[in-house]
């Protein structure tokens, strides 16, 4: 017989998931000011092989406009700026010999609209996987009835269920607002 505490946790569970992946994804997305997670999808071709460019150099933000690349090894300088430029970043780096640089420039209105819109898109694919984990959970507890659970412990836990669901959209929700107003922010 289905446990109803352990197929909430489980719903629950799914539910943080996809709020955690929305996180990362509303990270990814460039803001107007510098943001070294916005080269986490960057590898790098390091002696054969394709790595991150956190594991070639060191990255680092001087200022709210300036990304600053530090590679470890003097001969991955042409790699790294090849690996930036070939990338959805969308920066031209600058190079001193030294450090390589990003400048981040300001963002357009329309720009800013367009990554709102961008950000609301990824909040309701988060929330339709929000409400999908929840209408599995009813499916599982329907048919634990059928397996013998009470009617009753069934509908609390449907409640249950719902008051989980409700927490993580409103989560969506504040993710969404906060980015929003980072984006919105000139």
């Amino acid at each position: 017989m289905t446990d109803p505490k352990q197929l909430l946790a489980e719903c629950e569970e799914k539910m943080e998931l996809s709020v955690m992946h929305l996180e990362e994804t509303l990270g990814h997305i460039r803001a107007g000011k510098a943001n070294v997670h916005i080269l986490d999808e960057v590898r790098v071709n390091s002696y054969g092989s394709m790595v991150p460019l956190n594991q070639v150099s060191a990255i680092t933000t001087p200022d709210a406009r300036t990304i600053a690349i530090k590679p470890w090894d003097k001969s991955m300088f042409r790699p790294i700026e090849k690996a930036i430029i070939d990338s959805s970043v969308g920066i031209m780096p600058e190079s001193n010999g030294e450090v390589i640089r990003l400048a981040i420039p300001p963002l357009t209105e329309e720009r800013r609209r367009d990554l709102t819109k961008q950000c609301n898109k990824e909040g309701e694919e988060a929330k339709v996987s929000i409400r999908n984990a929840r209408r599995d959970g009813i499916d599982r507890l329907k048919k634990a009835v059928k397996e013998g659970l009470s009617e009753d412990l069934e509908k609390d836990a449907e409640a249950d269920l719902q008051k989980i669901h409700d927490r993580q959209v409103k989560k969506v929700e504040e993710l969404l607002a906060a980015k929003a107003k980072e984006i919105m922010t000139v």
